[in-house]
């Protein structure tokens, strides 16, 4: 199934180059190990390598590389948690920014991996209320 018809609701409302990053990565991941869960996996790894999930869409980082340990490491058989989508190799200010845009009360107390986890619960709320779940 062309990559255009299975794009994600984040993808669709972010830039342009997210969603041709993921349809293109997509296409060439299901020729190679067919369509389902390890295209699509494929797909947002190329995503995350650019963009960052803020809120509802996907964002430019502004510089490329892996966004957590998964990316960096990556491999189905090394599984290690990922940050769903937020830049975790990011510095601390980023994050802070990140958060700062998305509302997240208490950030300028947190450490660096509590806002990390504090923007993956945001832009999860956001997501799903954008769904209209």
């Amino acid at each position: 199934m062309p990559g255009r018809e299975v794009l994600p609701s984040t993808l669709r409302r972010s830039p342009d180059k997210a969603q041709r990053t993921w349809e293109k990565t997509h296409d060439s991941a299901v020729e190679t190990y067919g369509e389902g869960e390890r295209a699509h996996r494929t797909a947002f790894a190329a995503v995350k390598h650019e963009f960052e999930k803020v809120g509802d869409h996907w964002e430019p980082k502004g510089r490329k590389g892996p966004s957590d340990r998964q990316a960096a490491g990556g491999g189905p058989e090394r599984r290690a948690p990922t940050a769903g989508g937020v830049d975790a190799n990011a510095t601390k200010d980023h994050l802070m920014g990140v958060a700062r845009k998305l509302d997240v009360p208490g950030r300028s107390r947190m450490t660096k991996p509590e806002l990390v986890k504090a923007i993956e619960k945001a832009n999860d709320r956001q997501t799903r209320r954008a769904r209209g779940d």
